[in-house]
Order: C-alpha cells, then structure tokens, then sequence
C-alpha cells in the first residue's frame, strides 16, 4: 500500500526593497524549487518563490541584489497597465475590420466622439460601453455574413459537413466544435482580422469532424486543406492592428 505523503504548507513573508527613494514589497513564498525565483505580475507586485530552506538573510541579499530589475520591470507593469486602462475607457479613432484599420465613423455612423463638440440635434457620442456593445454587434453581423460562403466552398472541398454553425463571442478560443452533435461555433470577433483567419478556423473546426484530437492526422488534415495554418495561427496570436489591443 503506498501512502500519501501530505503536502507541506506554503509560507509566505513580505519582505522590502529600496531602490533609490523608492521602495518595493516583494511576497516570498517558500515552495519545493531549486532556485531563487522571481517576477513581476501584470498589476505590478513583485513576488518570489524561494527553497524551504534559505534563509531570511539569503532571501534579503537575492531581492537586493536586483532591487534596480525589481523597480525597472514595476514602471514597465504600471505603465502598461495604465495604458491598457485608458484605452479601455476611451472610444478609439480607428477599429480593425477583416485586418484592415476602419475609422469608428464609419464603421457606426458620424457621432462624434467623446470630447468633441455637438451640432444642435446631434446623437451624443457613445461611451465606452455602448462603443463595445456596438462593435460586438458589427463583428458578429459581419462574420455571419461571409460565413457561408467559406463554408459551402471548404465543405464542399473536405467532403464532409457540419450540422450546425453558429457565431458568438468567445474570449479564449477562435472556434470550437462538438463531433458528437456535429455542431461548429466560430468567433465573431474574427471580424477584426483578415478574411484568411476566418478560412483556417472554419477548416481548423471542420477537420475535427474528421479527427477529434490534435494528432498527426488532424495536422495532416490542416495541412492538405489549409496549407498556411501555421502562419495563420500565428496571426491570431497578435493583435488585429498593431498597437491595438488583442
């Protein structure tokens, strides 16, 4: 009979580092590693895993040691993140369209925008939040819209064919598909990039009706439809203009 050894708790301790007149928390965790670990988080707080063992003193001189790593990377996370928030909160002048970069007044009529002066029985500016409500609504008509004809034409070439498509918002995935039920879902937010995206993962969904799993076959599937896959897939890893948000 093998038993179970328990899993030893975690501590944790905050220790301080100064770095010219500022000084930095670092949250250091004792875990079961070999080395002295360290990074940044996305927020800007700096943690560290460290041996059980090592001491508070070891632990010190590691953090002093790269107190000017610790302050450089913290700006860089704070500025990021200041960015990514103001962008956020402010309708941009331009939006991604099938890769290419589409002025907002087009996309949804000339209401002006936050800031900008009103003519007299003008529509306010949209906020934030109706600007995204918006944008989700175009991707989704437009993906709708050139979704059949890429399916009829790579249906049509594979020989095999779906039960059922369907367009949503998704936040981690580009498509999906169910063999059981034979039913394919597909990002509208594909709407942003070029039309070839679109082409891949309606081939990518549909070659899982043939092979469920991402084995040999199924790449080998991929590549006879859709001989760029990889190039593609490389693609939606970025963002859909550059400088914009993914």
């Amino acid at each position: 009979m093998v038993r179970r050894t328990q899993a030893q708790p975690q501590t944790a301790r905050r220790f301080t580092v100064q770095a010219g007149a500022a000084a930095y928390t670092v949250l250091v965790t004792r875990k079961r590693v070999k080395n002295l670990n360290l990074r940044v988080r996305g927020d800007g707080s700096v943690v560290a895993s460290v041996p059980p063992r090592v001491s508070d003193a070891r632990i010190q001189e590691f953090l002093d040691g790269r107190a000017h790593w610790i302050a450089e990377h913290v700006k860089r996370r704070r500025a990021a993140r200041e960015r990514a928030e103001g962008a956020s909160s402010t309708v941009p002048e331009t939006v991604p369209l099938w890769g290419a970069a589409m002025p907002t007044g087009e996309l949804f009529g000339d209401a002006p925008r936050e800031g900008t002066q009103k003519a007299a029985g003008e529509a306010p500016a949209p906020d934030r939040s109706t600007f995204d409500r918006l944008l989700a609504d175009r991707y989704r008509r437009e993906v709708e819209r050139a979704l059949p004809a890429v399916v009829a034409s790579l249906e049509g070439r594979m020989g095999i064919h779906a039960a059922r498509w369907q367009v949503r918002s998704m936040k981690t995935r580009w498509g999906s598909c169910t063999p059981g039920t034979r039913a394919i879902r597909i990002n509208a937010r594909l709407a942003a990039y070029p039309p070839a995206c679109l082409e891949f993962v309606v081939a990518h969904e549909l070659c899982h009706l043939l092979e469920p799993s991402h084995n040999a076959r199924f790449h080998a599937l991929l590549d006879r439809f859709c001989p760029e896959n990889r190039v593609l897939a490389a693609r939606l890893r970025r963002p859909a203009l550059p400088g914009s948000l993914p």
